[in-house]
């Protein structure tokens, strides 16, 4: 879908350029600028804080299985039927509670990854935008992998949109 979107503002971009005297392209990478920002920054690291937490408790709870299951190999061999049921029973919650607790631990990872990333993408969408008008862009385009092959590094304003932003939370800090 973006590549058609992409394909069809480049056309009339060619198109109109006959029209036109003057048309004024920009890129932005926008994952650069959340990762590069100083927002993105305190963000990325707030969700290392809680995927180590949450790593932490899922690697405890691994090991508490590997522990029942070393013990269930060692007694298998004295242990009465029933009673080796009813362990690789106990076993096979343990690992159904582990797999919803992985679950669990991922949509909630990525539930605060939307959380802490969606505002800072939007106001650096409504930086971008503020840009273009300005400076008089004809369009910015996302420089995406895949859709933007190839852009001269003198369009490229993923610099100056990191910068401003740094520049628009320090200040709405004051």
């Amino acid at each position: 879908m973006k590549k058609v979107l992409l394909f069809a503002v480049m056309f009339v971009l060619l198109a109109g350029h006959a029209y036109a005297e003057n048309v004024k392209i920009g890129v932005v990478d926008l994952m650069k600028a959340l990762n590069e920002s100083d927002s993105g920054k305190k963000a990325k690291g707030e969700l290392e804080t809680l995927i180590r937490a949450k790593q932490t408790v899922l690697d405890q709870k691994g090991k508490e299985i590997e522990k029942v299951k070393s013990e269930l190999e060692k007694q298998s061999s004295i242990l009465s039927a029933e009673a080796k049921k009813s362990r690789e029973d106990d076993l096979e919650k343990m690992l159904r509670e582990y797999q919803r607790l992985v679950q669990d631990s991922q949509n909630e990872v990525k539930k605060k990854e939307g959380e802490l990333t969606g505002d800072i993408l939007k106001e650096i969408r409504v930086i971008v935008e503020k840009m273009g008008d300005e400076g008089g862009y004809t369009v910015i385009l996302e420089n995406v992998e895949g859709v933007v092959l190839f852009s001269k590094k003198e369009i490229n304003l993923t610099s100056v949109v990191i910068k401003k932003y740094n520049e628009s939370k320090a200040k709405a800090r004051k």
